[in-house]
């Protein structure tokens, strides 16, 4: 089974570096942060799908909620879960995805996922499939069990990052997601990455690098 490269940046890195990337990188998708949220305030990749889907990108649509360690904001609970899961569903409307396409909700923390944080990916997993699109959840390797446990439905992004990252350059690796947590579809495996135009160069991007079995990790389950 392929396994795909993929990126995400808090930042949208512009049309001219999206279309060098694509061009002369092997990432196929990006992360897509929905925004203002919670715990995101600026909104640079909204008012970007189409060009980027026209491109040829696929997508990892994240809503940066609310935390239980800082920054951001850190109130989870029912009610705010219901709140911004009505948000996410929205963004995914207004930018274009599809119905049934997967957004995915950032859990910033480790372990223990706390009682408030249980209610708060409840009701915000609701909300997203009330508002026409599914969950997905991006968390530490540490949590994916429970998380998956509570939302069985719900997509698993989990992140695992080395203490010592190795030495990266274009291709850039692609590690099989569920090598760390089985059933993932999409794994961060390295954070903070210089992505270079040419070997030795400046950095164009800092980014984190994530690999996925979808091109698209957005896209809707087969009918």
């Amino acid at each position: 089974m392929p396994i795909f490269a993929g990126f995400d940046s808090g930042s949208y890195p512009g049309d001219a570096t999206m279309n060098f990337l694509k061009a002369n990188t092997n990432f196929v998708f990006c992360g897509y942060y929905l925004a203002p949220s919670p715990s995101q305030s600026h909104a640079t990749w909204m008012g970007n799908r189409d060009f980027l889907a026209a491109a040829g990108w696929g997508f990892a649509p994240v809503y940066v909620g609310q935390q239980v360690i800082p920054p951001g904001s850190l109130n989870p609970s029912t009610t705010t879960g219901q709140v911004d899961g009505e948000q996410a569903a929205g963004y995914m409307a207004s930018e274009g995805f599809a119905a049934n396409s997967y957004v995915y909700l950032d859990l910033e923390n480790g372990p223990p996922l706390t009682p408030a944080q249980h209610d708060y990916v409840t009701a915000w997993s609701a909300a997203v499939v009330d508002g026409g699109y599914k969950p997905g959840v991006y968390c530490s390797h540490l949590l994916a069990a429970q998380v998956a446990a509570l939302r069985p439905d719900a997509r698993i992004w989990t992140f695992r990052i080395p203490a010592t990252p190795p030495p990266l350059s274009n291709p850039y690796p692609t590690p099989d997601p569920a090598h760390v947590f089985p059933g993932a579809h999409v794994l961060q495996h390295i954070q903070n990455c210089s992505i270079q135009a040419s070997a030795g160069g400046p950095a164009i991007l800092k980014a984190d690098l994530n690999s996925a079995p979808l091109a698209d990790p957005s896209s809707p389950d087969p009918a």
